[in-house]
């Protein structure tokens, strides 16, 4: 047989690890061909409240400073030497009770001084009286002439009035003899002594021997601007008692304590454009004391009915104020709103919502109309509001 003769020839087999790494390698390969998927955008997370409609007070805020309801500088009004302080600085009095004694014994003196003389000239009275009574008859009679009648009528007149006059020295001397003991004109708390026993008080002294400031009640004094003045008279007038509430700048502020309106001024201060008014409060309990800043909460009216939203959901663009809402499909949809005041962190909505809308009130700033967004403290907090189920 021949040489060149061809040989068949014998393949050998493939072993199984062999081709299971020809195929991880073409997977690989293919793999590697293809772009990563783009990175999901996190969906964002907001919290979600109601628009409400209800009534809404209408409130006046101001600064005050409380006052007393009345205030007495206890002036001396007589001279003499202070013998007694009857009670201590910062003491609570009566009205009526007794403050200082002065020394009594000039006034007791000059009383019965002055009543020696009045007693003495009473006595005079009576007798020109008598003469007076017979002298008339006498002259009627002609036993007296006319001339004498009219000087012993002329002694009686001239004697009554000197009667007067005295008693009018014994009502002085009575009057300086009762003011030698000072009382309190009204009840209240006691301020810093002026003058100690020994001292000497003078009557008509710029000086007070002490002040008296009744702290039951007492008056907060505030002043509104012009504008709310103005609403104040449209709302309710100048007479009616309208609720006060009053907090502290200092201390307990979270107390609120209450007041009545008891004094609006008859004109506008033309240095602040501003009018004052006064609230009464009982302060029972001493809560409030002269001279201390308060804040003030006036309620002129209260309006039915309006809806009102959280200030910090309202945001603001070129063509106005919006909010961001959950629609239907409970998409977030910007909505546009016309504002009108301030109640405290809320505004009142005089357009553009209805109440009942679900709002979007906290991580608005940071979706677009339309946007999908999950709902912070949902029961599922994996399902998105506005993904379809």
């Amino acid at each position: 047989m021949s040489a060149n003769v061809l040989r068949p020839r014998v393949s050998r087999p493939v072993s199984n690890g062999l081709r299971a790494l020809c195929v991880v390698s073409v997977v690989l390969i293919a793999g590697a061909c293809k772009e990563p998927p783009p990175p999901r955008r996190p969906v964002p997370v907001v919290a979600v409240g109601e628009v409400v409609r209800g009534p809404v007070p209408y409130v006046v805020m101001a600064n005050g400073q409380v006052e007393p309801n009345r205030f007495v500088a206890v002036q001396p009004q007589v001279t003499g030497q202070l013998t007694r302080v009857s009670f201590s600085e910062g003491d609570n009095v009566s009205q009526g009770q007794v403050l200082f004694e002065i020394d009594k014994r000039p006034f007791q003196a000059e009383l019965e001084r002055v009543q020696g003389v009045l007693a003495r000239d009473e006595a005079q009275l009576a007798r020109i009286r008598i003469d007076s009574a017979r002298y008339d008859a006498l002259a009627k009679q002609g036993y007296v002439t006319r001339e004498q009648n009219d000087q012993i009528q002329g002694d009686l007149r001239a004697l009554t009035a000197t009667v007067s006059a005295d008693r009018a020295a014994v009502e002085r001397a009575r009057f300086d003899l009762g003011n030698a003991t000072v009382r309190a004109p009204i009840s209240g708390r006691t301020g810093q002594l002026t003058f100690r026993e020994g001292n000497i008080v003078r009557a008509g002294s710029d000086m007070a021997l002490v002040t008296i400031n009744e702290v039951r009640p007492v008056l907060v004094r505030f002043a509104v601007p012009e504008t709310d003045f103005a609403e104040l008279r449209a709302r309710a007038g100048l007479s009616k008692p309208l609720p006060v509430r009053i907090r502290a700048v200092a201390g307990d502020t979270s107390r609120v304590i209450n007041g009545v309106l008891a004094f609006v001024d008859n004109q506008i201060d033309q240095s602040s454009g501003a009018v004052t008014l006064k609230a009464r409060v009982s302060n029972d309990d001493g809560a409030l004391w002269p001279g201390q800043f308060v804040q003030v909460a006036l309620e002129l009216a209260i309006d039915s009915n309006v809806v009102t939203v959280p200030s910090a959901a309202v945001m603001s663009a070129g063509t106005g104020m919006f909010v961001m809402t959950l629609d239907s499909e409970s998409k977030a949809r910007r909505t546009p709103v016309t504002l009108g005041r301030q109640v405290g962190d809320h505004a009142i909505v005089l357009d553009g919502l209805q109440g009942g809308e679900r709002l979007i009130v906290d991580g608005q700033q940071r979706i677009g109309d339309g946007a999908t967004v999950q709902v912070r403290g949902a029961a599922d907090s994996t399902r998105n509001v506005g993904a379809k189920p």
